[in-house]
């Protein structure tokens, strides 16, 4: 884990060298207590695509939970049972 007090900051160059070089997030103190975390766009970017995919392989298994609790219905059944329900 890379962590640099919040005075390093100022210098830019090393900053930013150290969040593409580590290609994880750098963690910044202030008076020794964590204040932020700053990271490349690349890595930025990796995290965001594993918490999408997380999310979407997380909405597929809820639907696989829920057909298997029996809680679905043949899409031709449900739109018949609305068409029925609303007079269509």
């Amino acid at each position: 884990m890379q962590i640099v007090p919040v005075k390093d900051l100022k210098d830019t160059t090393r900053i930013s060298r150290l969040c593409r070089e580590s290609g994880e997030p750098v963690h910044v103190t202030k008076n020794g207590y964590p204040d932020m975390v700053i990271m490349s766009t690349e890595t930025y970017e990796g995290l965001e695509r594993a918490a999408k995919t997380g999310r979407i392989v997380s909405m597929v298994q809820e639907g696989i939970d829920a057909v298997e609790r029996g809680e679905c219905r043949d899409a031709a059944e449900a739109v018949a049972s609305i068409r029925s329900r609303y007079g269509l």
